[in-house]
C-alpha cells in the first residue's frame, strides 16, 4: 500500500489561482467608482453619500471602503481617472498626450496637442470639477482636493509653459509664470463649463478657440 504524506498531497495540490477573485474585486472597486460618478454629477458632492453609492453598484457598505476610500478618496480617483481617461491613475509622463508634446518640435504643433487632450479632459471631468469647487466652500475635505487638483494644475501649465518657452516661439514679453496662468485660466472647468453648457459650444469649438486663443496671445 503507497502512503502519501501531507507534505506530498501539499506538493500536488495545484496552487490556489486567486486571479479570478482579483478581477471580481477589481471589477466591483470599478462599478463603485462609476456609480459614484453618475451620483456627484447628479447630486453634487454634498448630496452624494457613501450609502447611496453603496446601494446603487450594489454592495455593502464596508465594500465601498474597503475597495475605494472614504468620499474625497473616491472623489480624488474619479479625478484622476478623467484625468488619464483610463479606469486606474496614470502617472503625467506616461499619458499619451504628454509623450505626444515632448515629441512635438513646434509651438504651433504643441498648442494643438494640448489644446486637444484638455478638450477631452474637460469633457469627462469639468462635472465633477464643478460639484467640487460648489462642496469647497462650506467642506473642508472637498476644499483640500479642490486646492490640491488647482495648485497641480498650476504646476503641470508651468511646466508647459517651459517646454514652449524652448522652441524660442513663444512672445519676447511674455514670461513663463504669464504664459503658465494664461492657460490654467483658459483651460479650467469653469470656462469649458461656460462655453459648453451655457453657451451652447460644441467640444469641438471649444478645442478650436483654445488653438486660435493660445497661438494669438502667446505665440510671438
Amino acid at each position: 500500500m503507497t502512503i502519501v504524506t501531507d507534505v506530498e498531497q501539499n506538493v500536488n495540490r495545484p496552487a490556489y489561482d486567486n486571479s479570478a477573485r482579483r478581477e471580481r474585486s477589481e471589477g466591483t472597486r470599478q462599478r463603485i467608482i462609476d456609480t459614484a460618478r453618475a451620483i456627484m454629477v447628479e447630486r453634487g458632492y454634498r448630496g452624494t453619500t457613501i450609502a447611496e453609492i453603496a446601494r446603487r453598484a450594489d454592495v455593502h457598505v464596508d465594500t465601498v471602503y474597503e475597495l475605494v476610500g472614504r468620499k474625497p478618496v473616491l472623489l480624488r480617483e474619479l479625478i484622476e481617472q478623467a484625468i488619464s481617461g483610463t479606469d486606474r491613475a496614470v502617472v503625467a509622463e506616461d499619458r499619451d498626450y504628454v509623450k505626444a508634446l515632448q515629441a512635438a518640435h513646434h509651438a504651433t504643433e504643441k498648442l494643438a496637442i494640448y489644446a486637444r487632450a484638455v478638450r477631452d479632459i474637460q469633457s469627462r471631468m469639468a462635472p465633477l470639477l464643478v460639484a467640487l469647487r460648489d462642496a469647497a466652500e462650506t467642506e473642508p475635505e472637498a476644499r483640500q482636493v479642490w486646492l490640491e487638483n488647482s495648485e497641480r494644475r498650476a504646476t503641470n501649465m508651468r511646466k508647459f509653459a517651459h517646454d514652449m518657452h524652448r522652441t524660442t516661439e513663444l512672445r519676447a514679453d511674455m514670461s513663463i509664470e504669464q504664459a503658465a496662468d494664461v492657460v490654467w485660466v483658459t483651460s479650467s472647468a469653469e470656462v469649458f463649463v461656460m462655453l459648453t453648457s451655457e453657451r451652447g459650444w460644441t467640444a469641438e469649438r471649444y478645442e478650436t478657440w483654445l488653438i486660435d486663443l493660445w497661438s494669438r496671445f502667446l505665440l510671438d
